[in-house]
């Protein structure tokens, strides 16, 4: 009996220690500061899902250059940026918690490439094919230009993706380049929800529009 009572009276002590170390563990855990939540990342989609061949016949090879972004903050900026249209539409509001994996002039071009490649050969700014070089004329440049890129909020429940693009084919000449054409192309797709994730999907729809809107007048254009 006195064992036991030798036990329990040594216990008692160091319980109330461990007790005091949990509370003051807990306490300090309590006062540090967080983590700051990580963005969510958002980009186009996968794309095509099965690999496409581009028909050398099918059109003339095109060289795209590297687009550009006007207007949307700097060519290295992953803001995803929305407009209060019923409140100030001329403020450019970027997503706090919600940005792009690239630049979006980047992802513009990436979608370019992979529409306009299903029927011909894409080539980068400086790419000449070999059976190009002594030909008597080389292959048109691409030039685009982005000159809006945002989710447009009609209401506080309501929205669209809006992507204005500037875009111009230049013949490539001995003395330099050769203006063909020029347009501006303006596309507006609604957004299913009224948040990031709605804008997102919005303009990766507004985005491929543009793309087979694009490739129809370069078709036209014979380019």
């Amino acid at each position: 009996m006195e064992t036991i009572k030798y036990i329990a009276a040594c216990a008692r002590p160091i319980s109330a220690a461990a007790v005091f170390g949990l509370v003051f563990t807990l306490v300090a855990c309590s006062v540090l500061p967080q983590a700051p939540a990580r963005a969510t990342l958002y980009d186009f989609g996968p794309g095509p899902l099965q690999a496409t061949a581009a028909d050398a016949g099918a059109l003339p090879p095109l060289s795209l250059a590297d687009v550009e972004a006007q207007g949307q903050g700097s060519d290295t900026s992953t803001a995803l940026n929305y407009r209060l249209a019923y409140a100030d539409a001329q403020q450019l509001r970027p997503y706090m918690q919600a940005r792009w994996s690239q630049p979006p002039a980047a992802l513009v071009q990436q979608r370019l490439r992979e529409i306009l490649g299903q029927r011909r050969a894409i080539l980068s700014a400086g790419d000449q094919p070999i059976a190009a070089r002594n030909a008597p004329q080389r292959p048109a440049v691409l030039r685009v230009t982005v000159e809006e890129f945002s989710q447009v909020f009609q209401s506080a429940t309501q929205s669209t993706g809006l992507l204005r693009l500037r875009a111009t084919v230049v013949d490539s000449v001995p003395a330099g380049e050769v203006l063909v054409a020029q347009r501006v192309f303006t596309v507006q797709h609604p957004a299913p929800t009224a948040d990031a994730a709605g804008g997102a999907g919005a303009l990766a729809a507004a985005t491929d529009q543009a793309a087979q809107e694009v490739a129809q007048w370069l078709e036209a254009l014979g380019r």
